[in-house]
C-alpha cells in the first residue's frame, strides 16, 4: 500500500495491485487514453481561441 501512496504522490495517473486483473488493467488504460485525448482537445481549443482572439485584435488595431 505504501508503494501506491508513493506512486500517486509522484503524480502517477493510476496504480494497479498484483496480481493484476486484466479487465481492470484494460479499463485503466482506456480511461487514461480517454483522459489524455480530452486534455489534447481542450488544449487545442484553447490555442484556437487564443489565435482567434489575437487575429481579431490585430485586424481591428486593438493590440
Amino acid at each position: 500500500m505504501q508503494n501506491a501512496i508513493g506512486a500517486l504522490n509522484k503524480n502517477a495517473d493510476a496504480y494497479l495491485l498484483k496480481p493484476v486483473d486484466v479487465e481492470k488493467l484494460l479499463n485503466t488504460v482506456k480511461e487514461q487514453l480517454q483522459a489524455q485525448e480530452n486534455e489534447r482537445k481542450f488544449s487545442e481549443q484553447k490555442v484556437a481561441e487564443f489565435i482567434e482572439t489575437r487575429v481579431k485584435e490585430l485586424s481591428t488595431g486593438h493590440i
